[in-house]
Parts: structure tokens; C-alpha cells; sequence
């Protein structure tokens, strides 16, 4: 089938996580990255912890607080991004997924990464960091590609982000190379999570809880996207803009305290409360109730009443990490054939993280707790990954449940 064909008989075309050759795991771009995504985030946690109590020497020609921030945003967080992309955009352009062998490849290039920067002693900063800088812009070449050629022309905002965690992860490389920890490159990565969230949260949260409104009888359904959500978008882009570059500017603690509030008023016109028996779907109402508090954070940092890290917490675990977990479990269920709801284990899952992400903004609050605070805050986040993992490990690594 050519891209010249019709894009709604390529749409039904698209092999919906089916294996045809090659192993289950590769049959679609969610499956490799979910998994390996949940590993790393279990993995890494644990060697940062070993690192700090003296237990592990961790990446010293790289710095370990170099490495555990790093690992954070461009190993655990660049991998379920990609498998969404892998899996979304195909859906959004009527195009075929990357499958099979080219998909192995992209992923065993993540991994590649991944042992780079932890063997800097013996391959050198700068080779590791070469390593690891070819994976983001190989996804963004590919998603660039599929989005151009199915002609979506509105999608194009999204490589904007991934453009700007690519050029992020350049300039932390270059920092850490220089023996430096580069706190713009983390603020403009943690920016480009979030506008993505905004962007995609605003597609999946109305949807989904109309869907499962409809579903269950009710006609109680959220605003459809209307102007109101593109201010909200510019206002919430201009915000992180400004505070990527200006964190103390009394500028950037207005435009986070006034697009706080419009991001509360965007997440109240999708009636969350209405999904509370599902908790598949009021978890990502959740985690985007995390927007408009990091927001206001940023406002309140600003301001000079709470420190940076308290902020990079509250978006990176609350934000991010949160609607990552949220879409992680949905998505794995919905494209292997399971029902769409979720389990006690899932459930779980979700508090785990979200209590990690409350607990570990205090470290910075109550400093003569902090070690016990981050000591608890990375077993709760421990803990959600390895329930995700105990859960959806089968899942993704099998066939789908039914036929489409």
C-alpha cells in the first residue's frame, strides 16, 4: 500500500499491536519503550539511592547528580514518550507504525545510551554523551517523517517539543562534559514534558472522558477544545519560556500564578470528578491537577518562597511522570485486547507515585527531614514502577488478547 492511497484505507491498515514476524515485543512502538521505560525507572531509582548512601560509585566521570537527573528526563522519560509517539502517531496519520527490526533497532539505540553513560570511566564523557545524543533526534527524524508525509499538519507542534528536549539534552551533555550542572538545560526539558502534556492532555483527557461518559449513560460531558484551551496553551508556553530562562524574574511569578488559574479552570470544564469510578480515567485528571500547581509553584518560586527543586519535583513526578504512568496503563490495556479499566495493582501503582510526587517537594520545604523525605519519596516512586511492571511486564511482552 503506497502513501498516495487514501489515508482512510491505509487507517485500517494499521496493525494495531499484531505480530506478524519477529518477536511480540517489537509488533509496536509501545511495547519495547513502555517496558523498558518501567525497568529503567525502578533501576535507575535504585542506583541513585545506592549512590547517595555511599553504596555505589555512580558514573563519576559523568557526576552522579548529573547522571540521576539526566536519567530521569532523557533515559525513563524519553523512552514512554517515544513508545506514545511510536504508537500515536500512526493513529493521527493513517500511516503504518515502525514495527519489527527498525523498531528493535531505535530501542536497542535508547539502551545504547543507557549503558553509555553509565560506562563514562571506560568509553569517556564525550563518547557516552555522543551515544546517547543520536536517540532523540532519530525519533524526532521519524516522527518528523511520518507526520509530513500523512500531511497532519497540525501535529507539527509536537516535534516542537521533542526539537527542544533534543537541544536540551545537547546542552546538559556539553555541561556535564565541563564538569557543570546545567540547570536551564533541566528547566527547558521539564518545559518541553509539559507543553507536550498540555498539548496531548488536551486531546486524551476530553476525549477519553466523554468516551467512557457516553459509555455509561450520561450526557454530563466535558467542553470540547475551544479557544479558551489555546489561550490556556500559549499562556502555559510563554510561562515556561519564561521561566526556563528567568526563573527569578517577577515577571515569570505573574505569568505562573495567572496561568495557574487558567489551567485550574481548563481541567475543571473537563469534569474530572465524573469519572471517580474509573480510576483509568480520573488518574489523568490527576496528574494534569498537576500543571496548574507546578505552575503556581513557578510563581511562588519566583517570588523567592520556594526552591527550584521543589518546582523541578512537583512537574517531573506530579506532571510528567504522572501522565506518563496514566497513559502508560491505558494504552498498554487498550492495544493488546484487555478491558479498559483498571486493576487494584494499577490503582496502587497510580497512589504510589502521586504520593511521590507531594512527598518529595518537601525535602526542599523541611530541610532537617530531607533525608528521610527523599528516602521515602524514591521507594514510593520504586514502588509504582514496580507494580507497573509486575502487571504489565506479560502484557506487552504477548500477543493481543483479541483479534481486530
Amino acid at each position: 500500500m503506497t502513501a498516495s492511497q487514501p489515508a482512510a484505507r491505509v487507517s485500517r491498515a494499521v496493525p494495531r499491536g499484531l505480530s506478524r514476524t519477529g518477536p511480540v515485543l517489537f509488533s509496536y512502538g509501545f511495547r519495547p519503550f513502555f517496558l523498558g521505560g518501567g525497568v529503567w525507572a525502578i533501576v535507575a531509582m535504585a542506583f541513585w539511592i545506592a549512590a547517595i548512601t555511599g553504596r555505589m560509585d555512580l558514573a563519576r566521570e559523568y557526576g552522579a547528580p548529573n547522571w540521576h537527573a539526566h536519567e530521569m528526563l532523557f533515559g525513563f522519560a524519553s523512552a514512554v514518550l517515544a513508545g506514545f509517539l511510536l504508537t500515536a502517531v500512526p493513529n493521527w496519520t493513517g500511516r503504518l507504525p515502525v514495527s519489527g527490526w527498525p523498531l528493535g533497532g531505535l530501542f536497542a539505540l535508547w539502551c545504547a545510551g543507557r549503558v553509555a553513560l553509565l560506562a563514562t570511566e571506560q568509553i569517556g564523557v564525550v563518547p557516552a554523551a555522543v551515544i546517547d545524543g543520536l536517540f532523540l533526534p532519530a525519533l524526532l527524524a521519524i516522527c518528523t517523517r511520518e507526520i509530513v508525509a500523512g500531511r497532519k499538519w497540525k501535529d507539527l507542534k509536537v516535534l516542537a517539543g521533542l526539537l527542544a528536549l533534543s537541544l536540551a539534552n545537547g546542552l546538559f551533555h556539553v555541561a556535564a562534559i565541563d564538569g557543570e550542572h546545567d540547570r536551564l538545560a533541566i528547566r527547558l526539558a521539564v518545559s518541553a514534558y509539559v507543553m507536550l502534556v498540555m498539548i496531548v492532555g488536551g486531546r486524551i483527557l476530553p476525549s477519553f472522558t466523554r468516551n467512557w461518559l457516553n459509555k455509561s449513560g450520561r450526557t454530563d460531558f466535558p467542553v470540547p477544545y475551544n479557544h479558551f484551551d489555546s489561550v490556556a496553551i500559549i499562556g502555559g508556553i510563554c510561562a515556561l519560556a519564561a521561566w526556563t530562562v528567568a526563573p527569578e524574574h517577577p515577571a515569570t511569578a505573574g505569568l505562573g500564578l495567572a496561568v495557574a488559574a487558567l489551567h485550574c479552570i481548563r481541567l475543571h470544564r473537563w469534569r474530572g470528578w465524573t469519572t471517580r469510578p474509573e480510576k483509568l480515567i480520573a488518574v489523568l485528571h490527576v496528574a494534569y491537577a498537576f500543571v496548574p500547581l507546578g505552575f503556581a509553584a513557578i510563581g511562588v518560586s519566583a517570588l523567592g518562597y520556594l526552591e527550584e527543586r521543589a518546582v523541578l519535583h512537583l512537574l517531573s513526578v506530579g506532571a510528567i511522570a504522572g501522565m506518563m504512568l496514566a497513559v502508560m496503563t491505558r494504552a498498554s490495556l487498550g492495544h493488546t485486547g484487555r478491558a479498559l479499566t483498571a486493576s487494584r495493582l494499577t490503582v496502587t501503582s497510580y497512589a504510589a507515585l502521586i504520593l511521590c510526587a507531594l512527598v518529595r517537594p518537601l525535602g526542599e520545604i523541611l530541610p532537617a527531614a530531607s533525608p528521610q523525605i527523599y528516602a521515602a519519596a524514591g521507594l514510593l516512586w520504586i514502588a509504582a514502577f514496580s507494580l507497573f511492571c509486575l502487571e504489565y511486564a506479560p502484557i506487552l511482552a504477548r500477543k493481543r488478547r483479541t483479534p481486530l
